[in-house]
């Protein structure tokens, strides 16, 4: 099923929980580990899906990839595969992305951070995660804003070599906000 499903039902998966909890936790941050940890008590497996980094992957496609990797050397090594008990089956979902225009404009650096402390979570949240693994270019659009239309190369690598995986989306806001004001300088 991994295999055929669409990219947005790996998006879910693997993203849902950055957007849903505004914090780091300490749980495996995609639901496929989750699973397979707690239903199938795969505590070998689990740990392996789990330390897939997403920031490695620039598309969902090699996400998706990455993931069926791990599975299926896992199937090769395995005898006898635990199935789930009946009514414990992974049941996919996918994620619906709703995109409105704000009423927030930036021209150069100086309006990007003011607006930048004024823009919701869910709008950082969808510049920096999910605009980099939908756009083709394995980069976020901050970056690729900065790069094409301000000239910005240096600060757009900077801000696009980050992880976001590894901060709070107020964390990233203010990282964002701290390096961008360097730069102003």
């Amino acid at each position: 099923m991994l295999r055929e499903v669409p990219d947005s039902v790996i998006y879910y998966h693997t993203h849902h929980f950055i957007e849903e909890h505004h914090y780091l936790i300490p749980e495996p941050p995609n639901d496929f580990a989750v699973w397979v940890r707690n239903t199938l008590g795969d505590e070998v497996l689990s740990e392996r899906l789990a330390s897939i980094d997403t920031f490695d992957f620039p598309t969902l496609e090699s996400l998706r990839e990455g993931i069926l990797s791990v599975m299926e050397e896992s199937l090769v090594s395995k005898r006898d595969p635990r199935d789930a008990p009946e009514g414990r089956e992974f049941h996919f979902a996918k994620s619906v992305s709703v995109i409105l225009s704000l009423p927030y404009v930036a021209y150069d650096l100086r309006e990007f951070v003011e607006v930048l402390r004024e823009v919701s979570r869910g709008c950082l949240y969808f510049h920096i995660f999910e605009s980099r693994l939908m756009n083709g270019q394995g980069m976020n659009d901050f970056s690729i804003w900065m790069r094409d239309t301000l000239g910005e190369a240096e600060l757009a690598e900077k801000i696009s070599h980050l992880d976001p995986y590894n901060y709070t989306l107020e964390g990233l806001r203010s990282l964002l906000i701290q390096i961008i004001e360097e730069r102003i300088k």
